[in-house]
C-alpha cells in the first residue's frame, strides 16, 4: 500500500515540477507532453506562460511539409555592433535627427539614426558614397565590439530553414569568401553565386532607454546601411532562376527587390521588367513566397505592387514600415497615416492586409496568385490568406511569433520571466468596416476572424525585455511561418 502512495507522492510532485517550470522546458521536452497536459499548464501560470503552452499545443507540424526550399536573391555579411558605439568611434556628436532616403555623407548617417532611434523604428538606407563607406566599413569592422554574422533576407531565411535537418536549401545570391564561411552546411551555393569579396551590410543597434545625448530609443532596434552593388543590381536574380530546374524546389522565396533603390531611374524600371520576366519563367506549380524590407521611394514600390510582381507570387511577408509604405505608395487604406502611434492599430493593419488581397491577390476574376501575407511587428502577427489555399495557417502565426522570443533573447525556448505582453488586450478587427471587438484570452492566444472570404490569424509575441540581437527577426518569423505552412493544391 505505502508504494502505491509513494508514486502517487511522486506523480503529484513531478506534475507540481511541470506546472511550476512548464514554459521554461526545452522545446524538445514540451513537445513530447500530450495536449491535455499542456493545456493543463497553460492555466497553471502567468498570462504570458500560458500563452507559451497554449502555443506550444497548438504548433503542429503540417500534414504535407515542404522538402526542397531555393531562397534568393541578396546576401551579405552583416557587421552587428551598437550604434552609438560607432558614430562615436567616428568622431560624430549626438544632434537632431533627420530623415534621409539616401545617405551621402557621414553627417546624414548621424542624422538619419537619431531620427530612427529617437522612434524606436527599423530602418535601412543606401549609402552613396563608395570611399567613405568602407572606410566606415572598416572602423565598424575592426571594432572590438563588432560581430560578423550571415545577412541578407535570403541567407538569413535559407539559415534558418536549413536548421531542419529534413530540409535541402539551395541559397543564390553574391556569396564571398565570409560568407559561405558562415552558411550552414545544408545550403547549398551554386558555383555562378561564388564571388571573390563579401559585401558587407552595416548593423547599428540600439536598446530599449538606450539614450545618445537628448535621443532616448523607446525600444530596441536597428538601423542598416550599405554601399551594396551587386544585391543592389540583383546581380544573381537570372542564377537563381536558372538553377531551380535542376534543384526542383517544393517552394521559391524571393527577397532583394528592396536593394534596387540605390539604382538611377532607368536602371530600376529596366532590372525590375526583367525581375517579372524571371519570376514569370519559374513554373506556376512552384509557391513563391516574397519578402518584402524596408523602402523609401514610393515610385518604385508603386510599380512593384502594380507592375505584375505581386500576382505571380503566392505569399508576401512584412512588417509594418513595410506595410504602411505600400498603402501610401498605392493610395490604400490609411494612406493619410504620416507613421504608426505606437503599436500600430490592429484595425487599420486589418484593413490593409484586406485591401491588399482584394485589389491584388487572387479572385475568380482575376489572374494572380496572391493569396497570403504574413505581418510582423514588435507586438504581435497576423497572418491573412485567400480562403481555401493555405492549410496550418493557426500553427503558423504561433510558430512565427514563438520564434521572434526565441531568437531576440537567443533561447531554446521562452522563459516567460524574460519577456512581457506589448500587444493590446483588447482590439476591433476594422477601423473601416463594422468591427468586430475582440478581447485577448492567453490560453487561446491565436484569435481567428473572416472578412469577404479573407481569414484572419492574429497572436500576441511575447517581447525580449533584453534582447540580444534585433537582425533578422522578421526573416526568421517568415521561414518559421513557411516551414509550418501548407498550400492546398488546387
Amino acid at each position: 500500500m505505502w508504494h502505491r502512495s509513494v508514486c502517487v507522492g511522486l506523480l503529484a510532485l513531478a506534475l507540481g515540477y511541470l506546472c511550476l517550470l512548464g514554459p521554461r522546458l526545452p522545446q524538445s521536452v514540451l513537445q513530447h507532453l500530450p495536449p491535455a497536459l499542456l493545456g493543463g499548464l497553460s492555466r497553471a501560470g502567468s498570462p504570458e506562460s500560458r500563452m507559451v503552452a497554449a502555443w506550444q499545443a497548438a504548433i503542429v507540424r503540417p500534414e504535407r511539409g515542404w522538402g526542397r526550399v531555393a531562397v534568393g536573391v541578396n546576401a551579405c555579411v552583416d557587421v552587428v555592433l551598437s550604434g552609438v558605439k560607432l558614430l562615436e568611434a567616428l568622431g560624430l556628436k549626438p544632434g537632431s535627427g533627420k530623415n534621409h532616403d539616401v545617405l551621402k555623407s557621414r553627417q546624414d548617417l548621424r542624422e538619419a539614426f537619431a531620427h530612427f532611434m529617437e522612434k524606436g523604428a527599423a530602418a535601412e538606407r543606401f549609402f552613396s558614397d563608395a570611399e567613405s563607406f568602407h572606410h566606415i566599413a572598416q572602423t565598424a569592422s575592426e571594432h572590438p565590439a563588432a560581430q560578423l554574422y550571415v545577412g541578407g533576407n535570403a541567407a538569413l531565411i535559407g539559415q534558418k530553414l536549413a536548421a531542419n535537418p529534413d530540409l535541402k536549401v539551395l541559397l543564390c545570391g553574391p556569396v564571398g569568401p565570409k560568407l559561405h564561411e558562415l552558411l550552414d552546411d545544408n545550403v547549398v551555393v551554386p558555383p555562378e553565386s561564388m564571388q571573390e569579396r563579401d559585401e558587407f551590410h552595416l548593423i547599428l543597434e540600439y536598446q530599449a532607454g538606450e539614450e545618445w545625448g537628448q535621443v532616448k530609443a523607446p525600444n530596441a532596434n536597428r538601423f542598416i546601411f550599405s554601399h551594396d552593388l551587386s544585391n543592389g543590381a540583383l546581380n544573381m536574380l537570372e542564377v537563381f532562376v536558372s538553377s531551380l530546374e535542376e534543384f526542383q524546389p517544393d517552394l521559391v522565396v524571393l527577397s532583394g527587390l528592396h536593394m534596387m533603390e540605390g539604382q538611377s531611374r532607368e536602371m530600376q524600371h529596366r532590372r525590375l521588367m526583367e525581375a517579372v520576366a524571371s519570376i514569370s519563367d519559374i513554373p506556376t506549380d512552384i509557391p513563391i513566397h516574397l519578402e518584402l524590407a524596408s523602402m523609401t521611394d514610393q515610385d518604385f514600390m508603386s510599380n512593384i505592387v502594380h507592375q505584375q510582381v505581386f500576382p505571380l507570387v503566392n505569399s508576401i511577408g512584412l512588417n509594418e514600415q513595410e506595410l504602411l509604405f505600400l498603402t501610401q505608395s498605392a493610395s490604400g487604406p490609411h494612406a493619410a497615416l504620416a507613421s504608426w502611434d505606437g503599436v500600430p492599430d490592429v484595425g487599420a493593419v486589418s484593413d490593409i492586409l484586406f485591401w491588399i488581397l482584394k485589389e491584388h491577390g487572387k479572385t475568380a476574376d482575376r489572374a494572380s496568385d496572391l493569396t497570403r501575407i504574413h505581418f510582423h511587428t514588435l507586438a504581435y502577427h497576423i497572418l491573412a490568406t485567400v480562403d481555401g489555399h493555405w492549410g496550418n495557417q493557426l500553427a503558423a502565426v504561433a510558430a512565427g511569433a514563438r520564434a521572434a522570443g526565441t531568437q531576440a533573447c537567443a533561447t531554446e525556448s521562452i522563459d516567460s520571466s524574460r519577456f512581457f505582453l506589448k500587444a493590446p488586450l483588447e482590439f476591433v478587427t476594422s477601423q473601416i468596416e463594422a468591427p468586430s471587438k475582440i478581447s485577448l484570452n492567453p490560453d487561446e492566444p491565436v484569435v481567428r476572424w473572416h472578412r469577404e472570404g479573407i481569414s484572419f490569424h492574429f497572436t500576441p509575441v511575447l517581447v525580449c525585455k533584453d534582447p540580444v540581437r534585433t537582425v533578422g527577426l522578421g526573416d526568421a518569423i517568415s521561414a518559421e511561418g513557411l516551414l509550418y505552412s501548407e498550400i492546398i493544391l488546387q
